[in-house]
């Protein structure tokens, strides 16, 4: 706002007015209406310019499977190798941001950010883009977090419903992700549910690691990616 000729003193006159609200310190707004998650994320990838994504379980909730993880967005998760403004966590509003590092899981983000499909969101008889992950993407940014975040039974039945992914798409990612327990993981449920895309991932090009992963303690191994899961997720 400085740049464009807003100064302190004139910023303070519009909030006193109430043409501005400022809703924590150094954020302003237009008063029309009660704020969104969806705003506050437009305002951050478009006007800021920040290389956020909102991914994980978000972006799945928000592409139509709410129903296999939770009806609520309590949470609302951005990915990004840029951490977002600290003001973030100030703001009045009834969900809390997380923020992961992409790079963590995948490096080649640093060179080649993920050009992810925006979905418009309707605000204030306006259509504004927000960027989501891919369905692809977030479910492996969404077995990230098991099992400290997440259910391994959500994430079964989220897994079943996978139906329609492309497997070009997941070949890129498999190949470019950087944990092993996520690809492990993820080749674990596709094998279980058995979806037509599966055979047409080449193991060969994705690198599983090696040795046995301890992902639940007392769980069953899984002779084919030696990860531990749940003894009761139930037979294939």
């Amino acid at each position: 706002m400085e740049a464009n000729g807003y100064s302190s003193a004139l910023r303070s006159q519009y909030v006193s007015s109430g043409w501005l609200d400022s809703p924590a310190r150094r954020v302003y707004r237009r008063s029309r209406g009660p704020m969104t998650w969806q705003q506050v994320v437009i305002s951050l990838q478009t006007m800021l310019d920040l290389p956020l994504t909102v991914g994980g379980r978000t972006a799945l909730e928000q592409q139509g499977y709410a129903h296999y993880l939770s009806a609520n967005v309590q949470t609302v998760h951005l990915y990004g190798p840029t951490r977002p403004p600290t003001w973030l966590d100030d703001l009045p509003i009834d969900v809390t941001f997380a923020w992961h590092n992409s790079l963590r899981l995948f490096p080649a983000d640093a060179d080649t950010p993920p050009l992810p499909s925006p979905t418009m969101y309707s605000a204030a008889g306006a259509q504004l883009p927000v960027r989501y992950s891919s369905k692809e993407r977030a479910v492996l940014e969404l077995l990230d977090e098991l099992p400290r975040h997440e259910s391994f039974h959500q994430v079964d039945a989220l897994m079943e419903g996978l139906s329609d992914l492309s497997p070009r798409r997941l070949q890129t990612l498999l190949e470019a992700c950087s944990s092993v327990k996520v690809k492990r993981l993820f080749l674990f449920f596709a094998d279980r549910h058995r979806h037509a895309w599966r055979p047409k991932l080449e193991l060969a090009k994705i690198d599983l690691g090696s040795g046995k992963r301890v992902l639940v303690k007392g769980g069953k191994l899984d002779p084919q990616y030696d990860i531990t899961v749940p003894a009761d997720l139930g037979e294939q």
